[in-house]
C-alpha cells in the first residue's frame, strides 16, 4: 500500500517546489491508522507491547477491539463532537481508545498521566469531558475531581479498580459503522504545556495527520523502509510522543514498540532499543543527553533519530554521528503547528545552530510586531502561513486567544528566530525569554547550547536577572554530570566556553547549580519558574 505523500529520491529544493497538500474532503484517523491496514493486511503487526511481554497488536485486533469499545461509548450516548480523555502511559489502550473515539466522531483528549489533580480538574472542566479511559492510579486521582465535573458521566479502567474497559470491549459487539468524518471535524484538543500562561486546549482536525507526514517522510530518511521499528520515549498524551512517532508509524504501517517508563532511564532504553531493533526514534533533547552517558549496547543499528522541544547542540550531533552512525535530524513545531521546520543532515545543506528549512508545503516568514515581513539575517517573530493541514483549528473556548495568536493568515508562534540567505531558520528564544542586557537583546539558546556542549554540564537554563546598571545580567542555572564537581575552575571555564565560543556580551555574570531544573511536563525547561525562584 503506497502511503507516501512525497516522492523519494527528489532533493529538497524540487521537492518544495512541486510538492502540493491535497486533502480530501472526507478522512477518519481510525480509518487511515488501523482500518483499512486491517482490511489489506490483518495480520500486520501494529504494536509491540514491551510492557507486557503478551502477544503482538495485529491491525485486526486493534481494529476489532476499538470497533467495540466505541459500540459501547455509542450505547451510552457518546457521540459526534462529544470528548473522551485518555489518562494513560504508553500502551495499546492508548491507540484502541483513540480509534474508538474517532469511529464515533467524538474528539480526544489526551492527558499526561503524571498530572496532578489540578492540572485534571482544569482540563477535564475546560473541555466538557465526557468520558475517561485510565488505570487504577488515574482513576485514584480523578475520584475527589469528579464531583465538581458535571459533565463526565464514565471512567473506564485498564483494570478491574473500576469500569473494566478490557470486560467492555469482550462483551460488546462491534460497531457497525464508523462516523464519515470530513477531513476538518475536530478529531483532538491537545493542551500547551502552559510555559507562558494557563494552558490553552488546541483543537485540531483529523488532516492534522496528514500535515506531519512530509516532514516525517523526510526526516526519517524517507520513511518507511523495510525493518523499519518505531519508538519513542516521549508520552503519546503529547502533540510530539503521539505525531512525532507513534500514530505516524501506524499510518505508515511500520510497528511502533510500546514502553512506558515512569521515570526516563537511560540504559533500560537502550536494552529497549537493542532487544527490539528499533530502528527509527524520536528522542527529546534532555533524554538524547542521558543517553549519551550512558554505555550503548552490540547490536543496536538505528536508522534514523529526530529530536525536537529545544536545541540539540553540535555535542549531541558529533556524538550521535560518531557513536551511533546517525545523524540526527532537528524539528520545530508547536502544540498548535507542528513539525513544520526540518533539518535533514546529508539531504540538505545544514548549519551548527539552524533548525533547518520549512517542510514542503508549509510556508514560513520572520516578522516583526505589526506582522510585516523582515529581511534575511533579522530577528522577529517565526510565523506560519495559513494552509498547511498540520495548523490548529481554534483555542478552545478562547475565541480573543486564537484572534491573538495571527497576524491576518499568519500564525504567530511566539518564538524569535532569524532566517539567512539559504533559507535556513534559527530559533533564537521565546518572544518572553529574550534578556535584555546593556542595550543587547539576548537570546538564552546560543548560549545554552554552548554549555551544554562541555561534558561536564547536562543540561542548562539561561535567564534574565534584574540588574541595575545594565537592566538584566545573564544568569546560567546548570546541572552537572554525575560526578562532576563544582569548582573555581570550573565556573571559569565554562563563562570563557561562552565568552571565546559566543560572545563577550553574552557570558553569565552568575552559574548556579542545581540537582534539576523545573520543566514542563514534556521535558521542557521553565525557564519563568527560574526567573521568579
Amino acid at each position: 500500500m503506497e502511503r507516501r505523500l512525497l516522492k523519494p529520491g527528489e532533493d529538497w529544493d524540487r521537492l518544495d517546489e512541486t510538492f502540493r497538500w491535497s486533502v480530501p474532503e472526507y478522512f477518519n484517523i481510525a480509518e487511515a491508522c488501523c482500518d483499512s491496514w486491517a482490511r489489506s493486511d490483518p495480520d500486520r503487526v501494529a504494536i509491540i507491547d514491551a510492557d507486557e511481554g503478551g502477544p503482538d497488536w495485529t491491525y485486526g485486533a486493534l481494529k476489532d477491539a476499538s470497533d467495540r469499545l466505541a459500540a459501547v461509548w455509542a450505547g451510552e450516548g457518546l457521540g459526534k463532537g462529544d470528548r473522551v480523555a485518555i489518562l494513560l502511559p504508553q500502551s495499546p489502550m492508548v491507540m484502541i481508545a483513540h480509534f474508538a473515539a474517532y469511529k464515533l466522531g467524538a474528539i480526544v483528549v489526551p492527558l499526561f498521566s503524571l498530572f496532578s489533580g489540578d492540572a485534571l480538574a482544569y482540563r477535564l472542566s475546560d473541555s466538557g469531558t465526557s468520558v475517561v479511559v485510565t488505570d487504577a492510579a488515574g482513576a485514584e486521582k480523578l475520584a475527589p475531581l469528579v464531583p465538581d465535573l458535571p459533565n463526565l458521566h464514565a471512567i473506564f479502567t485498564t483494570d478491574s479498580t473500576g469500569r473494566d474497559a478490557w470486560a467492555a470491549i469482550r462483551a460488546a459487539a462491534p460497531l457497525a459503522n464508523l462516523e464519515k468524518t470530513r477531513a476538518d471535524d475536530p478529531a483532538i484538543l491537545i493542551y500547551t504545556s502552559g510555559t507562558t500562561g494557563p494552558p490553552k486546549g488546541a483543537l485540531h482536525a483529523h488532516r492534522y495527520l496528514l500535515g506531519h507526514l512530509p516532514s516525517i517522510e523526510l526526516h526519517h530518511r524517507w520513511f518507511p523502509q523495510p525493518g523499519d521499528t518505531g519508538w519513542t520515549p516521549a508520552d503519546w498524551a503529547w502533540i510530539g510522543g503521539l505525531m512525532d512517532l507513534a500514530m505516524p508509524c501506524l499510518y505508515f504501517g511500520v510497528p511502533l514498540v510500546s514502553r512506558r517508563f515512569a521515570k526516563f532511564d537511560a540504559a533500560k532504553a537502550w536494552n529497549l532499543i537493542a532487544r527490539y531493533n528499533i530502528r527509527n526514534l524520536f528522542v527529546p533533547p534532555t533524554a538524547l543527553r542521558l543517553m549519551r552517558q550512558a554505555p550503548v549496547p552490540r547490536g543496536v543499528a538505528i536508522r534514523s533519530i529526530s529530536s525536537g522541544g529545544e536545541a540539540l547542540g553540535q555535542g549531541l550531533q558529533d556524538w550521535a554521528r560518531d557513536t551511533l552512525g546517525v545523524e540526527v535530524s532537528e524539528i520545530y513545531g508547536q502544540t498548535e503547528c507542528n513539525i513544520v521546520i526540518s533539518s535533514v543532515p546529508g539531504f540538505m545543506d545544514t548549519r551548527d545552530g539552524a533548525m533547518g528549512r520549512p517542510v514542503p508545503g508549509v510556508k514560513m516568514s520572520i516578522r516583526d510586531p505589526e506582522g510585516r515581513a523582515l529581511p534575511d539575517g533579522e530577528m522577529g517573530e517565526i510565523c506560519i502561513k495559513r494552509g498547511t493541514p498540520v495548523m490548529f483549528l481554534e483555542y478552545w473556548n478562547k475565541p480573543d486567544k486564537t484572534h491573538d495568536k495571527f497576524h491576518g493568515d499568519w500564525l504567530r508562534t511566539g518564538d524569535l528566530g532569524r532566517r539567512d540567505a539559504d533559507g535556513l531558520y534559527t530559533f533564537v528564544s521565546r518572544d518572553d525569554d529574550v534578556i535584555t542586557s546593556s542595550g543587547y537583546r539576548i537570546g538564552p539558546t546560543e548560549i545554552e547550547t554552548c554549555l551544554t556542549s562541555h561534558p561536564a554540564v547536562v543540561m542548562c537554563a539561561v535567564v534574565g536577572a534584574p540588574d541595575e546598571m545594565r537592566t538584566e545580567s545573564v544568569v546560567a542555572h546548570i546541572v552537572l554530570a554525575e560526578g562532576t564537581n563544582w569548582t573555581d575552575d570550573l565556573q571559569a571555564e565554562l563563562v570563557d566556553l561562552v565568552r571565546t565560543r559566543v560572545s563577550p556580551h553574552v557570558a553569565p555574570r552568575q552559574i548556579k547549580v542545581h540537582k534539576t531544573l523545573p520543566t514542563t511536563a514534556t521535558g521542557k525547561i521553565i525557564r519563568r519558574a527560574l526567573r521568579e525562584g
